[in-house]
């Protein structure tokens, strides 16, 4: 039998373990007389039995039907795998060593970018201003993971996040709604914080750094994406641009010049997709 608890579960205390409970000990007793049949009895537990199999066999029909059967992984079970991912896969699975943007550059021009660090697991305050963790509030902050990337020439740098949430389906798509029409994602009050690795071309990579962000509220998982790009060399930038802006055609500010738009989304778009794939292949992996 495995006694490995299934993906997503709480971890167990020391000394714990799963079994079936044990089959309490046979005794004996004196049997009393069987009384006969009544033909009425009978023919009520014979149509129980015709019932009991049409109802049976109108499930079955019914998973045929939907390609569904009741033993399938559903929402619920995406969501209780998903929330988990910082602490129950590698941390090379979530922000792999090396990003490659086929086509994600300005013009369609391929990119590749390298992790530079990875920031220690926390609560949501170290990585949100005041106002996005408010505005995120509504689905909670289970845990969030950040990692800092830098593209193939060292002149910029890209910080993305996962913040794994606490809420439902229905919270996190009624927040996916709400970004969508007060087009949330654009206010640059609500910009996610970089995480400036010592050591690094990122150490002056500040709030004063910031030049480009996008944030995504998923509702097949639990989780809120988000990535902040600027320069390496830690020049200040006075008018920070959301990607989506600073990716349009004809866009002519600092960040749309610099392709620092292209950076964040296409930075956040691969560790988006990472956990997307992690999550299902972990939700659909056989017992």
């Amino acid at each position: 039998m495995d006694l490995t608890p299934r993906p997503g579960a709480a971890p167990s205390p020391p000394g714990a373990y799963y079994a079936y409970a044990e089959t309490p000990v046979e005794t004996t007793t004196r049997l009393r007389p069987v009384k006969t049949r009544h033909p009425a009895r009978t023919a009520a537990a014979a149509a129980c039995v015709v019932l009991g199999l049409g109802l049976i066999g109108g499930a079955v029909t019914g998973s045929w039907l939907t390609g569904r059967s009741a033993a399938e992984p559903g929402d619920d079970d995406a969501y209780t795998v998903g929330r988990s991912v910082w602490h129950s896969v590698p941390i090379d699975t979530l922000f792999p060593r090396t990003l490659k943007g086929d086509g994600a550059g300005p013009g369609a021009t391929d990119r590749t970018w390298t992790r530079l660090a990875v920031a220690p697991d926390s609560g949501c305050a170290a990585g949100l201003d005041p106002l996005l963790l408010k505005t995120l509030r509504p689905v909670g902050c289970a845990r969030m993971v950040r990692a800092t990337y830098t593209d193939a020439t060292s002149s910029s740098v890209t910080t993305v996040g996962l913040v794994l949430t606490e809420g439902d389906a229905a919270k996190m798509s009624a927040l996916s709604t709400r970004f969508t029409d007060q087009r949330l994602d654009a206010r640059a009050d609500l910009m996610p914080r970089t995480y400036p690795a010592e050591g690094t071309v990122a150490a002056g990579f500040g709030d004063g750094q910031r030049a480009s962000w996008t944030v995504h509220v998923l509702t097949e998982v639990p989780a809120v994406v988000f990535a902040v790009s600027g320069f390496a060399d830690g020049r200040p930038v006075a008018e920070p641009q959301p990607a989506a802006a600073a990716m349009a055609a004809g866009a002519t500010t600092t960040p749309a010049l610099a392709g620092l738009g292209h950076e964040a989304k296409g930075v956040a778009d691969r560790v988006e997709r990472t956990l997307r794939r992690t999550v299902t292949d972990l939700v659909e992996k056989p017992e």
